[in-house]
């Protein structure tokens, strides 16, 4: 048979033993650890011309009948954990048989590429490596077997019920469903398998998945981008995997802080209303009479550093000589005052001479990301003094 298994038996103890041949095809040192004892098993993979992820133990069926067919390649098999992993090549193609299908249910049965060792399980005494299937349960809804120790499933073939070489057989077309995996020696990177949840062999390992390079970080395997550091592109993430991961999120920077995504870089806030309006309050007030429009009002982010600059500004003049008007803003968050408008931190204007005044002043204590509105306040010296308001703004600037 042309199944060849390499570090089973010498050629010394018997003339069906390990030839130099077999040496050289078994894939021997191609090793990936999944324990102090274990090794990945799996697929070598490669084929002509590099054309594909591999070609290699492909399971096909060409004409209608019971009988697929398995395509060369080499494999490593893992046995039980003493017995340590086995370096398998099939060096033709070989045909594989399947018994006719139940009469009333479909079954599922799986095509393997198995090592027997006598030497750790001696119930069959066969020291040999073997192509075979592994006969599933009839049923309605038929399952997959359960595998023998030291396998390596290559496809999974559903047989109908009542099929035989008599009534046309298995559908080739529609009835296989390829199980290989790909291994490689420890250090390579993995090439993607069609089952995407095998897991790791250890923290650090890599592979490709055509699409995104990933890393076995000891739990999942993680986009490479998202590591430490990376910038997970847009739609990769929904939500962050660590507190201070960033995200592009439509050309904007976010970060994850534990809970949502922030934006990493916050933007300045501006609201402004060019039409004029007067104050005769002389406790602060948040609108003027006689304008139209709504009060100003400049909704921001706070930034990580908890701090913003606060520009107002406003085109104004007093009705009395000596008399002062002055413009200022409340911040709140959720509706609650945090800074009060003050005269420390106003736009003043003193003179009947219409005048152009801005202030700007620094808040800190804010909590990073939380929202927060900025909202223009006014008040004047006197109740008999009308303090005239135009071309008001607001601007809040993030300090980072």
């Amino acid at each position: 048979m042309p199944v060849r298994s390499a570090w089973l038996i010498n050629r010394t103890e018997t003339e069906s033993g390990q030839s130099r041949a077999d040496t050289r095809l078994s894939p021997v040192g191609t090793m990936s650890p999944t324990g102090p004892l274990t090794s990945v098993g799996g697929v070598i993979p490669g084929s002509e011309n590099g054309a594909y992820l591999m070609s290699a133990l492909y399971v096909y069926g060409e004409t209608a009948g019971m009988r697929a067919t398995v395509a060369p390649g080499r494999a490593v098999i893992q046995g039980r954990g003493p017995a340590g992993a086995y370096p398998v090549v099939l060096t033709d193609y070989t045909d594989v048989g399947f018994d006719d299908g139940d009469a009333a249910n479909p079954r599922i049965d799986v095509v393997v590429l198995r090592v027997h060792d006598a030497q750790f399980n001696s119930e069959d005494g066969r020291t040999e490596a073997a192509l075979e299937v592994v006969k599933g349960k009839p049923d309605a809804s038929p399952e997959q077997p359960g595998l023998p120790d030291a396998s390596l499933p290559l496809a999974r073939v559903l047989v109908p019920a009542g099929a035989s070489v008599g009534t046309g057989g298995i559908d080739w077309a529609n009835a296989v469903y390829d199980l290989r995996v790909s291994t490689v020696a420890v250090g390579g990177i993995l090439p993607e398998s069609w089952n995407r949840d095998v897991l790791g062999g250890y923290v650090g390992q890599y592979r490709d998945t055509t699409t995104e390079f990933q890393r076995w970080d000891g739990v999942r395997w993680s986009g490479y981008p998202r590591q430490i550091g990376g910038i997970a592109p847009q739609g990769a993430l929904a939500r962050g995997e660590y507190t201070g991961q960033y995200r592009d999120e439509g050309g904007r920077l976010q970060r994850w802080d534990g809970t949502v995504w922030r934006p990493a870089v916050t933007a300045s806030a501006w609201a402004t209303n060019t039409d004029g309006g007067y104050c005769a309050s002389t406790t602060w007030v948040e609108a003027v009479t006689d304008t139209v429009g709504p009060t100003i009002t400049a909704t921001f982010t706070a930034p990580v550093s908890g701090a913003v600059f606060v520009s107002v500004g406003f085109m104004g003049n007093t009705t009395v000589e000596g008399q002062w008007s002055r413009m200022g803003v409340n911040i709140r968050k959720d509706g609650v005052l945090v800074s009060a408008a003050d005269e420390t931190r106003s736009a003043t204007v003193g003179s009947k001479a219409m005048t152009s005044v801005s202030a700007t002043h620094r808040v800190t204590g804010l909590q990073p990301g939380a929202v927060y509105t900025a909202v223009s306040a006014y008040v004047t010296s006197a109740t008999s003094s009308r303090g005239w308001f135009d071309n008001r703004f607001i601007r809040v600037d993030p300090v980072l």
